[in-house]
């Protein structure tokens, strides 16, 4: 199985899409961020893997984990 890739959310054309790593299309575009977190974050969730939330300038500004983060400590 290939493994999921992480989601971002990013400004596209005054509107907010959520794409995954590596994609140059959006899978879904928003009238705001808040729809396209939750769009993002469900989808994260359900793959396990990262989301990352972008701000207008394009750079990110928050990370959420939904798998194996590796920067958990083990025990």
């Amino acid at each position: 199985m290939a493994k999921s890739k992480a989601q971002h959310v990013v400004p596209r054309s005054g509107k907010w899409g959520v794409l995954s790593s590596g994609a140059s299309r959006a899978s879904s575009l928003h009238s705001t961020q808040d729809e396209a977190i939750r769009t993002a974050r469900e989808i994260a969730r359900s793959h396990g893997t990262e989301l990352y939330i972008h701000g207008k300038d394009g750079r990110i500004r928050e990370r959420s984990s939904f798998g194996n983060d590796p920067a958990q400590p083990k025990g």
